[in-house]
C-alpha cells in the first residue's frame, strides 16, 4: 500500500474560468494494491467566521473540489467532500471525473 501525508489545497470552481475559494488542508492518502485511494485530511488553520461560512456556503451549495498538490500543475482532481462533527474531512475521487 502506498502513502502520501502532506498538504494540499482544495479549490472551489463556479466554472472553468473561476475559482471561488481555496482552502489549504493536511492530507493523508493510503494508496491499495488495485489503486483505490482514500483520503482524510484537515484544514491546515482553523477558519475564522467569515471563512467558515463561506466553506459551509460552498459545502451546501455543492461539495465537490479539485484537490491541488504542491508543485502541480493546477490540473486537481475532482473531489467530494465530506466533513465530520470534530472537523475531519473525507474525500472521494468523483467517479468519473465531473460532480453529478
Amino acid at each position: 500500500m502506498d502513502r502520501f501525508v502532506g498538504q494540499a489545497r482544495l479549490e472551489w470552481w463556479a466554472n472553468h474560468a473561476t475559482c471561488l475559494e481555496k482552502y489549504d488542508i493536511d492530507i493523508t492518502i493510503a494508496v491499495d494494491a488495485v489503486g483505490t485511494w482514500q483520503a482524510t485530511g484537515r484544514h491546515v488553520n482553523a477558519l475564522d467566521t467569515t471563512q467558515r461560512e463561506g466553506w459551509d456556503f460552498l459545502m451546501e451549495m455543492d461539495p465537490y473540489f479539485s484537490i491541488v498538490f504542491p508543485g502541480e500543475d493546477n490540473s486537481g482532481i475532482l473531489v467530494r467532500v465530506f466533513e465530520a462533527e470534530d472537523g475531519t474531512l473525507t474525500l472521494m475521487e468523483a467517479p468519473d471525473g465531473t460532480a453529478p
